[in-house]
């Protein structure tokens, strides 16, 4: 398959590609790692008139940290994430889902803000990024803006993001104490997009009783599930296996996953409930052994 004729221009600088978007805006797209967008194009999905190529753009890339937050460019790899120690102690919820993200040769070119802009719900990051409560930080050439990550996925592959912006970078909150993250997800094979998937983050009080819980689910709707308002009974509560099997069975009864090829909708609400479980005794045993 080849893609629909397109214009190729490569930015040489942020100004230049936020000045390109808001000349084409909807007829243009940005290029970074390219791992959802080329195939897209080669199956005529996606038909850009005009291609911006960022890849240049080194000011979007890298990781900076200060004490109220933790700064991730959009044009981030995946592997360089893998190899960053230090965030991965900041962001461990990215210890355990970047390992599922399809292969290491789709790592190595994939970008964060690439995958977060797709908005794939069968996606981790977007997961991710609503259970951590990220903010995305959008520009144009006109000002810029910053955008909760659970406002920020509207529909299936569909974003706030307007014509003539780019999200240029994700902005995490720094680890709170006592907490513990997890992320599972069940797949047909590995690299395969999941089935289900769970983002849980636990924060204990002194007495040990959880006092948050923080729920995301991938795989099980049209945009990313925030289920943490269905974790509610447990808050003030001892994390005992009764009381985590009813969030549970209350995830279950919030999400409404559609199906597919590889299972039914109703297999995919059981895994979801086997996951919550198992993602939520993990967090909060970290994070005791945290305290």
């Amino acid at each position: 398959m080849k893609p629909a004729p397109f214009r190729y221009i490569a930015a040489s600088s942020l100004d230049h590609a936020l000045a390109l978007k808001a000349e084409h805006g909807d007829e243009a797209r940005f290029l970074a790692g390219g791992q959802s967008l080329i195939p897209a194009m080669n199956f005529r999905l996606a038909r850009p008139a005009v291609l911006i190529d960022i890849n240049g753009l080194g000011e979007l890339s890298g990781v900076e940290r200060s004490r109220d937050e933790i700064r991730v460019g959009a044009l981030t790899r995946y592997h360089s994430l893998e190899g960053d120690r230090g965030f991965l102690a900041d962001c461990p919820l990215f210890a355990d889902a970047l390992p599922h993200i399809a292969h290491p040769q789709i790592r190595n070119r994939g970008t964060i803000g690439g995958n977060l802009s797709h908005a794939d719900p069968a996606s981790e990051l977007p997961a991710l990024a609503v259970a951590m409560q990220a903010q995305m930080r959008i520009k144009s050439a006109n000002g810029e803006r910053r955008v909760d990550a659970s406002e920020f996925f509207q529909g299936l592959l569909t974003t706030d993001m307007q014509s003539d912006e780019m999200l240029v970078e994700i902005v995490f909150p720094p680890p709170t104490a006592r907490s513990g993250a997890c992320f599972m997800e069940v797949a047909r094979r590995r690299g395969d997009f999941a089935l289900a998937g769970v983002a849980a983050v636990v924060t204990l009080d002194a007495q040990g009783c959880c006092a948050q819980l923080r729920l995301a689910l991938c795989g099980v709707g049209e945009t990313p599930v925030d289920a943490s308002a269905a974790a509610a009974s447990l808050i003030g509560q001892p994390c005992t296996g009764e009381a985590i099997e009813a969030v549970a069975v209350d995830v279950q009864g919030t999400i409404d996953p559609s199906g597919n090829v590889h299972a039914t909708a109703d297999y995919q609400r059981h895994i979801a409930g086997v996951l919550v479980q198992r993602a939520i005794s993990t967090a909060q045993s970290r994070a005791a052994d945290a305290a």
